[in-house]
């Protein structure tokens, strides 16, 4: 049996009497930086096998475990923190396991994206993106996605990408785009901060330290920007540096309007 097993995403109390179970019976876990899982199992005395299994690992890594689940053993499938496949690595190893009619079964716990959305004043349905793109057009796209969506949606990113992230989304979405920067979850220094784009981007501005998951609130609707609206926006961000072109295209994201409105305004201005 497969065992996909969610552990804590900070506090190590944040964990299922089920799942300490299941890792202490295993045959073997599979961690994905077994240097992190050691510390949760010291913390509970247990002395499973480990067995190093990450996003690098290869189709023979993926052989042997299912080599051992056809043997009978249990594995039990665990990332650094929280739920295994949620931005994690496994997706290949539990598609395998299935296809090949090993038995798997999921033991629900810690999820950094759960977690962050009850925090945020955000309710409803909402999108989890993970990781964003680290650039060029599916990037772009995925920050169109965002600032179209009427539904909350969620992401995670790391201290050192948090400002440029924040910055895209701003441009993208509108300074005024509500959202939440849930920061270092569970853990002593928890803390989220909860306002507008802009806001964020001024917040996080220096160096960022810790775990972030950021929350942007739906796109709501909005009155017609005037011209003097969108030349006043376009106006600043060629003072910022952009070209009229790009300050356009620009601006139309930000407002929500059709660029040929904004390229026509420069053009009679």
């Amino acid at each position: 049996m497969l065992y996909i097993v969610a552990t804590p995403i900070g506090n190590l109390e944040d964990i299922t009497l089920r799942a300490l179970r299941a890792l202490k019976e295993a045959d073997f876990i599979a961690a994905e930086d077994t240097r992190q899982t050691v510390k949760l199992l010291n913390h509970y005395g247990i002395k499973t096998k480990l067995i190093s299994f990450h996003e690098h690992s290869g189709e023979d890594k993926i052989g042997f475990l299912i080599s051992l689940l056809k043997d009978g053993k249990n594995v039990a499938l665990v990332s650094d923190a929280g739920t295994p496949l949620i931005s994690d690595p496994g997706a290949a190893l539990v598609s395998r396991a299935a296809a090949e009619g090993i038995g798997i079964t999921s033991l629900p716990g810690a999820c950094a994206a759960v977690a962050a959305v009850t925090l945020s004043g955000f309710f409803g349905p909402f999108t989890f993106l993970g990781f964003l793109p680290k650039k060029g057009a599916e990037r772009k796209r995925a920050l169109e996605r965002i600032a179209a969506s009427s539904i909350p949606c969620v992401l995670y990113e790391s201290p050192r990408a948090l400002s440029s992230t924040l910055r895209d989304i701003a441009l993208c979405c509108g300074e005024e785009r509500r959202l939440a920067v849930a920061k270092e979850l569970t853990k002593i220094h928890e803390s989220v901060f909860r306002g507008t784009a802009g806001d964020a981007l001024e917040a996080f501005s220096g160096e960022n330290k810790g775990e972030y998951t950021v929350v942007i609130g739906g796109a709501q609707k909005r009155p017609e920007p005037s011209d003097a609206q969108i030349i006043e926006l376009i106006e600043k961000y060629t003072q910022a540096g952009m070209t009229k072109k790009d300050a356009a295209e620009a601006a139309s994201k930000s407002l929500s309007i059709k660029k040929n409105r904004a390229y026509k305004l420069i053009i009679s201005s």
